[in-house]
């Protein structure tokens, strides 16, 4: 034990602030009983999902039944004394309680012994999630109307007399007797799915082509644990809340072109009513493109012009299009090609100064603008995405982010200049996480214009491609659509390769990986999402709809246990009414990544390296305040 001596004056100033909460010898050793208690449960199951993109509905019921890993649980516990239909009927209970209880109760089959007997059910799968908690924590999840009741029913002990089990069936007989079985149900069924995830990971990608974003949004904001990595789709949106016109216009003409005007209008209380009327009033020529995407394509253009104009270390001169139009003929010219242009419809387009928005385009992006800045719902959300969120994070030896880190073609991390100065690697993530938040709180034009280089630049670490919107528009000829990538994008094939990226990010494990999304696993062309033998696991499997045709599937997502990482490979969603009606879920394959060489305990993580270090101090305390150089202070009361 340390004796006085060895303590730095910076320690005993914070040996004194921690006898503030832990006033006694009394309530120090009791702490550390608690917190060694935690650190030898076994780890909470980690959830990874990535490129939701708008598609709340599949969304929603993958959370609701947390990868499955429920249903494993009922199957566990009621495969010998229930039904396959019967196990089904609790599961969709469990998932759509408000909707299923609806139905049942038009259906007259909500009778006492079925709300008996499904109660106990519940019951003994809340005892078996809560299991690897501390009771302590069980009882903060619960909800508080119900705290007591639910505690005291998981840890009924049987006694000689049964006495104990008449005092919980006369528990579940009031219930039944007061009405409040519905609430119950709702409290069960919720700590259910609060106990089967302990932590979420959004690994970027919310918003665009799917219709509901913004719920998704509203969701997560009541989530009790998660974190998300920026994807480039968010951060597109961040740099429109914040006010950047390039941002705002990618944002517009990526739900126009999937005819998802819904979350603009109802969701955040932006209307497209002027440029839509604009657009029918200037582009008239029927050439098979719709007037509204016209429109956005040509204000996006020069927008982005500008942008590429004021940086050039970007070095983006070559996505400067329409000053190498030849109006007269309809080609454009690219690296000494001449192509053939689907349209010549550009009214708006003065070619002796052809990236300055006309009168009316100001006019319209300027109104636009301000309701992206004044839309409270959407300025809550982006808050909520600073707040909750990050362009990387290392958790629990797994290193999370969305794109990739920029890097050179021999694999060496790539120097990309920022505000003047080179930065590479970790300093360079870090770099562009502050910008970020810079282009938020102060919304200066500098930092504004890197959110739109973020979007689509070919060394963002949330792109990492060069964006042809351009030529995917308007030019007849595919082989100019094909979009250059970073290095990262076929490097992070190679073990060593990553196993770099994991050590630059102090990352030594040998059961580290990089976790991502952003670039859709085609399975149907027998790509898998495990990469770089385990060392890289990307899963983009496609929840949007957009692209399940080229995926083959419908989203992975990635469960870390204390035993190990398994991926699940989801199929289509149909819709929440065939849930109900045919007990319809989501159907899906699980592959096991990794097998832990051992179980994985909470003080294996990284929360449990802080409770380590928190018993090591009140371990300190203790002694300080059995030698006397702290005064123990048991009356003292809070002023």
């Amino acid at each position: 034990m340390e004796t006085c001596e060895k303590y730095s004056p910076e320690y005993l100033r914070y040996l004194e602030l921690l006898s503030k909460e832990y006033k006694t010898q009394a309530e120090t050793f009791t702490e550390i009983i608690n917190l060694q208690a935690i650190v030898n449960l076994p780890k909470g199951t980690e959830h990874f999902m990535s490129d939701l993109h708008g598609e709340y509905e599949a969304f929603y019921h993958i959370l609701n039944n947390c990868s499955g890993v429920i249903r494993e649980k009922v199957e566990m516990i009621f495969a010998n004394s229930m039904t396959a239909e019967e196990r089904d009927d609790l599961l969709t209970l469990i998932y759509y309680p408000k909707e299923k209880l609806d139905m049942l109760q038009r259906e007259k089959a909500i009778t006492d012994q079925w709300a008996k007997k499904t109660l106990s059910h519940l019951i003994r799968l809340v005892k078996l999630l809560s299991s690897k908690y501390t009771r302590s924590k069980v009882r903060k999840a619960m909800p508080k109307v119900f705290r007591f009741v639910i505690d005291e029913l998981l840890h009924a002990q049987p006694d000689e007399d049964k006495n104990r089990r008449a005092y919980h069936m006369k528990i579940l007989n009031t219930i039944l007797e007061t009405g409040s079985t519905r609430q119950f149900i709702y409290a069960l069924t919720d700590l259910i799915k609060r106990l089967a995830v302990d932590h979420l990971h959004i690994i970027g990608d919310i918003y665009d082509r799917g219709p509901h974003a913004d719920k998704i949004m509203d969701y997560l904001m009541h989530h009790h644990s998660l974190d998300i990595q920026w994807g480039n789709h968010d951060i597109l949106w961040m740099g429109a809340a914040a006010g950047s016109e390039a941002c705002i216009a990618n944002a517009l003409r990526n739900n126009i072109r999937y005819h998802n005007m819904e979350i603009l209008e109802s969701g955040y209380g932006i209307s497209l009513r002027p440029l839509a009327i604009f657009a029918l009033d200037t582009y008239k020529k029927d050439d098979g493109i719709e007037p509204m995407v016209k429109a956005i394509n040509v204000i996006l253009s020069k927008l982005e012009g500008q942008v590429i104009i004021r940086h050039p270390e970007y070095n983006m001169d070559d996505r400067l299009m329409f000053h190498k139009i030849d109006w007269k003929q309809g080609t454009i010219t690219l690296d000494g090609q001449t192509y053939e242009l689907t349209t010549t419809d550009f009214p708006t387009v003065d070619p002796q100064d052809p990236y300055k928005l006309s009168p009316e385009e100001h006019r319209i992006m300027a109104a636009i603008q301000s309701e992206f800045l004044e839309s409270e719902r959407l300025q809550r959300h982006i808050r909520f995405l600073y707040s909750h969120g990050s362009l990387y994070r290392s958790y629990n030896n797994n290193l999370l982010f969305h794109g990739g880190v920029p890097l050179n073609e021999d694999g060496s991390f790539k120097a990309i200049y920022l505000n003047g100065k080179p930065y590479k690697g970790k300093a360079f993530m870090d770099m562009v996480d502050f910008i970020a938040r810079q282009a938020y709180d102060k919304r200066d034009t500098n930092s504004l214009d890197y959110m739109w280089y973020m979007w689509c630049g070919i060394d963002s670490p949330v792109s990492g491609r060069i964006v042809k919107t351009f030529e995917r528009s308007y030019i007849v000829d595919q082989s100019t659509w094909k979009e250059p990538q970073n290095d990262y994008y076929h490097l992070n094939r190679d073990r060593d390769e990553c196993i770099k990226i994991l050590h630059e990010f102090g990352i030594d494990s040998p059961q580290g990986h990089i976790i991502n999304g952003h670039t859709p696993v085609k399975v149907k062309k027998g790509e898998s999402p495990i990469r770089a033998e385990g060392k890289e696991i990307c899963i983009d499997g496609g929840f949007c709809k957009a692209y399940q045709g080229s995926t083959g599937i419908a989203g992975y997502t990635l469960i870390f246990n204390s035993h190990g990482i398994r991926i699940k490979a989801h199929y289509p969603f149909k819709d929440v009414t065939q849930v109900l009606m045919n007990n319809a879920d989501i159907d899906s394959e699980s592959t096991q990544v990794e097998l832990e060489p051992k179980r994985v305990m909470i003080g294996d993580t990284d929360n449990g390296k802080k409770l380590l270090q928190m018993i090591d101090d009140l371990k300190a305390l203790l002694h300080a305040y059995r030698q006397g150089i702290i005064l123990e202070r048991p009356e003292e009361k809070e002023i």
